[in-house]
């Protein structure tokens, strides 16, 4: 013969709610959010625990969404901090900021010296909106002397995401592991679909020319991409075809976005495309 065993009367078990959270037994004896908040005294250790990095991450996609939300059409610039004043490549990034400013183009940079100093400059030099979104590192130099509107990160995420969300292609100039970073990634997200089709413009053949290659003879040959995959960049050495070659890529992505899946014959009649000539008479 056997028997059951008996059920626990649930009013005996210490319960009690916390925020969302159903709390039981040892989990229950807890002391209350107040209470942790109140009665903490001391060293603010608690600024460097996960809860408080996840407020200071929200905080820094807020300031960012805040800056940026009104910029209008955008194209971000990348390019080495260690390019010199004078040389062939600052000079193009210079003339490739002031080309996009002359065009009612913002410009968007790391906000550093170097290229991203030399397209700054050139926005200004056309009149133009130059931003620069600045990274905490240790050898930090602080935004470059152009930069009329700059937003400063602790996190590379939340930076890299506002390079992405409000700029409308990028111009990718010689550069290092943080240029090859930014570029990789966007390529990726076009990849993936994570982003429409983003126009991507390369500048210097003889610098870009061997990772071209790279990409065409060992990934696509060992299966590793796929052919269209070799369409997401584009590679020019002139300021004047890389400008040309982002904003024709940037006015047809616009388009398609409005018919298809994207839109409608009555949407586009409501919202204007934007064009350079356009924006000329605003």
């Amino acid at each position: 013969m056997t028997t059951e065993s008996p059920r626990r009367d649930d009013r005996s078990v210490p319960s009690r709610r916390k925020g969302p959270l159903e709390l039981r037994r040892r989990q229950a004896l807890q002391g209350t959010s107040d209470q942790h908040l109140l009665d903490t005294h001391g060293a603010g250790r608690f600024v460097h625990t996960d809860p408080w990095r996840v407020m200071r991450i929200q905080s820094e996609f807020v300031e960012g969404f805040g800056a940026l939300a009104e910029l209008g059409p955008a194209i971000s610039i990348f390019g080495s901090a260690r390019t010199l004043p004078g040389s062939g490549y600052y000079e193009t990034a210079v003339e490739i900021g002031r080309l996009l400013a002359r065009e009612g183009v913002a410009v968007i940079t790391g906000g550093g010296p170097g290229s991203m100093e030399a397209a700054n400059r050139g926005a200004v030099d056309g009149s133009g909106t130059s931003v620069g979104l600045g990274i905490e590192l240790p050898f930090e130099t602080g935004f470059n002397p152009w930069v009329d509107l700059g937003v400063n990160f602790r996190y590379f995420f939340a930076r890299k995401t506002m390079f992405v969300k409000y700029a409308h292609g990028f111009v990718v100039l010689p550069g290092g592991l943080g240029t090859l970073d930014e570029l990789f990634e966007a390529m990726v997200l076009v990849q993936t679909g994570k982003v429409t089709s983003f126009p991507i413009v390369l500048v210097g053949t003889r610098f870009w020319g061997p990772m071209v290659h790279w990409l065409r003879n060992t990934l696509l040959t060992e299966g590793m991409i796929s052919a269209e995959d070799m369409d997401l960049i584009q590679i020019t050495d002139t300021a004047e075809d890389a400008v040309e070659l982002v904003l024709a890529g940037f006015r047809r992505d616009n388009q398609e976005r409005r018919g298809g899946m994207f839109g409608s014959a009555e949407e586009d009649e409501e919202e204007e495309v934007w064009s350079p000539e356009k924006a000329d008479g605003e």
